[in-house]
């Protein structure tokens, strides 16, 4: 059965942050992930959640500095006490929402991202994680909407998996990026479902709705109902006009307005 979870920084952008998980909520969406929660104390973020009846699928780890261009710390050297600091301050508002997984950002290649230092910080970040029951996520991103992120492909996410070589590491599998980066996103997903942790989704080419553009997704929902996937499907899309007003695509799927 799909499952969708609302991406807060992208969808509802009508409304206040603390605004959202009511809207998200009324429209039928039973879980919700984000970029990041460190505007807002984690018991304000649990107060939002709770009232509205949802669940925490997913955030990430904070990424350095955002405004100068960092996108995670991970594989960053000398930045390895800086990156478990951040993890800590993951976990700590992990515990307050009862999120179960946390993305870790890979990080810039300008910035002297290796994979030795990659898999060394990812290493002990997971067992770090697993002492509090979560599970960690590394995701590939397409280099035209971050040209230079460290981690590229499904095949390097796998080789990383592999080398950390803990259980609470899995991949997180945005369909979006896969498309821009790989193709062949049923053949993939197959080979791939394994490892995932989390399923994201948007509109290819200009990262709309869903039913925006090149990828039929009822296709692909079908194939994972077929495969037996039970994570969430996250809907990291920005809207094409307001975000009620895009969401017929998702009524078979218990949303909507």
């Amino acid at each position: 059965m799909v499952k969708l979870a609302a991406n807060l920084s992208m969808m509802f952008n009508e409304v206040p942050f603390l605004d959202r998980f009511a809207e998200a909520a009324a429209c039928g969406f039973k879980a919700v992930e984000y970029l990041f929660p460190y505007d807002f104390a984690p018991d304000e973020l649990a107060e939002k959640l709770n009232a509205a009846g949802l669940q925490q699928a997913l955030f990430n780890l904070p990424p350095g500095d955002w405004e100068n261009g960092e996108r995670g710390l991970s594989s960053l050297p000398g930045r390895e006490d800086e990156f478990m600091e951040s993890l800590e301050k993951a976990l700590t508002y992990a515990k307050a929402l009862k999120c179960p997984r946390l993305h870790v950002m890979a990080g810039m290649r300008q910035h002297g991202a290796n994979t030795e230092t990659y898999v060394a910080n990812l290493k002990k970040a997971a067992k770090r994680a697993a002492l509090d029951g979560v599970n960690l996520c590394i995701e590939p991103i397409n280099q035209r909407d971050i040209p230079g992120f460290f981690l590229a492909t499904t095949g390097q996410a796998v080789d990383v998996i592999e080398a950390v070589d803990e259980p609470n590491i899995g991949l997180q599998l945005d369909l979006y990026h896969l498309q821009i980066s790989e193709g062949d996103l049923a053949m993939r997903t197959r080979a791939l479902l394994d490892r995932v942790e989390h399923i994201q989704i948007a509109g290819n080419p200009d990262r709309h709705e869903p039913d925006i553009g090149e990828v039929y997704y009822p296709f692909l929902f079908d194939l994972l109902d077929g495969l037996g996937y039970q994570g969430w499907i996250g809907c990291e899309y920005r809207p094409k006009g307001e975000t009620k007003a895009g969401l017929s695509w998702a009524a078979d799927y218990g949303v909507s307005v």
